[in-house]
């Protein structure tokens, strides 16, 4: 008859989920090397803590101690001291540039009464000077003079996502500039289709254009006869206001206009207006042409 296994009285213990992964159980369980633990051990043997055991060790130590407290006290101290000091200055800073602003607004008010009143007589000059119709038409004509009537309204503004920088999809060398930007040279080029569409008269943002009149670029701005816009940059121009318009929409410029709108984002709005005020051209000199006739030697 075969022998029976014994019967065990008490249950197997199960094993552990991570027995097979007894490397990284070990390197869990002891996390200190065996070499650095048997130098700690000796260490803590031979009774050293690593504190100074000397008195001129421990000396030293309370030296260098005392030594980093004096100096944070220190810098404390001067940082404390020295902020009155820079509160009054910057203080004083601003209220010297808002005394400076202040100045130079009223002198900008005073520069706009004199133009105007160089205006009001250049004017009268003109009409005095001959006949009243002619002296109208020159000054329109030369910006020396307000004007309003039919006309359209054009208002170009960057894109939404304008950028400064020119590394993202650049316009480079045909004609545009960075993208989502309105740059002088678009302005240049709406103002000359404009003025070719048949405009009588054109205003940027409130400032009228002559015939010597120049739009440049400083850094990012847009300076119109030497005075920075912003954007949006609303254009009016004085004409006959649906001719104008759809003219302008077919030239080679509007083109170029709607090719930004399209590609770049650039957004612009055209509409036909009723009645447009322009405001007179500040300072400007009325210079009249005379033919110049030479009489033939015999």
């Amino acid at each position: 008859m075969p022998q029976q296994p014994p019967i065990r009285s008490t249950p197997t213990r199960p094993s552990r989920p991570d027995a097979s992964m007894s490397l990284l159980t070990n390197v869990m369980d002891h996390s200190l090397d065996d070499g650095y633990a048997e130098a700690a051990a000796r260490k803590k043997a031979a009774g050293d803590g690593g504190l100074p055991k000397t008195l001129r060790a421990k000396l030293g130590l309370a030296v260098g101690l005392v030594l980093a407290a004096l100096v944070v006290t220190v810098g404390a101290a001067q940082a404390r001291v020295a902020a009155p000091v820079v509160a009054k200055e910057r203080q004083e800073l601003i209220d010297r540039i808002d005394r400076e602003s202040d100045t130079a607004d009223k002198l900008e008010e005073s520069v706009d009464k004199l133009r105007d009143d160089v205006g009001t007589r250049q004017r009268e000059a003109l009409k005095e000077s001959g006949d009243s119709g002619q002296a109208d038409l020159v000054d329109i004509l030369s910006g020396a003079a307000e004007v309003h009537g039919p006309g359209v309204k054009l208002v170009v503004n960057d894109a939404k996502e304008a950028t400064t920088g020119g590394d993202g999809n650049p316009r480079e060398t045909s004609g545009f500039s960075d993208t989502g930007r309105v740059r002088d040279r678009d302005m240049q080029r709406v103002v000359n289709g404009l003025w070719e569409s048949g405009a009588e008269a054109i205003s940027i943002n409130g400032q009228r254009l002559t015939a010597l009149s120049a739009i440049r670029a400083a850094g990012d701005a847009i300076l119109v006869d030497n005075k920075p816009l912003v954007p949006p940059y609303t254009v009016l121009a004085v004409g006959d206001g649906q001719r104008l318009s759809t003219k302008f929409q077919n030239s080679a410029d509007g083109l170029y206009l709607h090719a930004l709108q399209e590609n770049y984002g650039i957004r612009t709005a055209i509409s036909v207006e009723d009645d447009l005020r322009l405001p007179a051209a500040p300072s400007v000199i009325v210079r009249t042409a005379e033919p110049r006739t030479e009489k033939g030697t015999s």
